[in-house]
């Protein structure tokens, strides 16, 4: 009997990663390479799977926005992303019609969510829900309640929320091209050089920029633990480091006045299990291996 394996694509800004894996989640073939125009960049998607063709059910976890929704006439399609050149592709269509394999799709937010979600459950410290934040080129979450992943009408779009303005930031007008100033336009990797002129890993932890940013992403922290009241908050992407985390929490504590309880502030907003940040891929692994078992 042949060996069941399953297919991973997470999509981002800046750059693809394709992966193979069995059912216990093992890796077994993986590519990066970065993002370009929509026909180059996915025909490398093509190429890598078609080295695979026992490959039953693939997983895409996109950037977005994304249709969801299966009886529109754009189901599959990348939507109105701010991402130059791929606004209105029909990600799925072209795969499906490529490589012949079914095709799930969700959101890369989505992806890492139930990544973490499996991952808690690998590591014996089960959660029954959870909201993951990215924050990278971009900024979005997923979240699940009881082992699903919600949205009906579409799937959440957390990082375009608005936040009350920092008192030492008024002046800073935001990078995101639909709203200016929303949680993605003041906090996204790329405000970095908007507002000092470097990039984040060049930024000096003691800088005030990190206290500000801080200031806005506990915010969307407290949205989330008043309107969803996940067991935990998983905070991942390029910009989230351990001391820039601690700077989240103590903000979250002020913020939210103990007006409702939540865990231990260690257990309760954190970081990724899954390192290297794989928790999309692990996520694509089990959605794919979900909708096999299921046929």
């Amino acid at each position: 009997m042949s060996e069941l394996l399953v297919g991973s694509v997470e999509t981002g800004g800046t750059k693809f990663v394709c992966a193979v894996g069995d059912e216990h989640y093992q890796v077994k073939d993986k590519v990066t390479f970065a993002t370009t125009t929509p026909q180059e960049t996915l025909a490398r998607v093509v190429t890598f799977f078609k080295k695979f063709p026992n490959v039953t059910v693939i997983t895409v976890a996109s950037f977005g926005p994304i249709e969801l929704r299966k009886n529109h006439a754009k189901y599959g399609y990348i939507t109105n992303t701010p991402k130059i050149g791929w606004h209105d592709v029909d990600f799925v269509g072209y795969l499906k019609k490529e490589l012949a394999r079914p095709i799930i799709f969700t959101t890369d937010v989505n992806g890492s969510a139930y990544g973490e979600y499996v991952a808690a459950r690998i590591a014996q410290q089960p959660v029954d829900s959870l909201v993951y934040y990215t924050v990278g080129t971009g900024v979005g979450a997923g979240a699940i309640i009881d082992g699903q992943l919600i949205g009906t009408l579409g799937h959440p779009e957390m990082g375009h929320v608005l936040v009350k303005r920092h008192p030492d930031d008024l002046k800073f007008e935001g990078i995101c091209p639909f709203h200016g100033d929303c949680l993605e336009g003041l906090i996204a990797g790329p405000t970095f050089e908007k507002r000092v002129g470097k990039k984040g890993q060049d930024v000096d932890q003691s800088d005030p920029v990190w206290d500000i940013m801080a200031y806005y992403l506990a915010q969307a922290v407290v949205q989330q633990t008043l309107i969803i009241r996940p067991n935990k908050i998983i905070l991942g992407g390029g910009v989230v480091n351990k001391i820039f985390l601690d700077k989240v929490r103590l903000q979250f504590k002020e913020q939210l006045n103990n007006y409702v309880e939540v865990p231990k502030l260690e257990d309760y907003i954190t970081m990724p299990l899954v390192e290297n940040n794989g928790s999309a891929t692990l996520g694509d692994f089990a959605l794919a291996l979900k909708q096999y078992n299921q046929k």
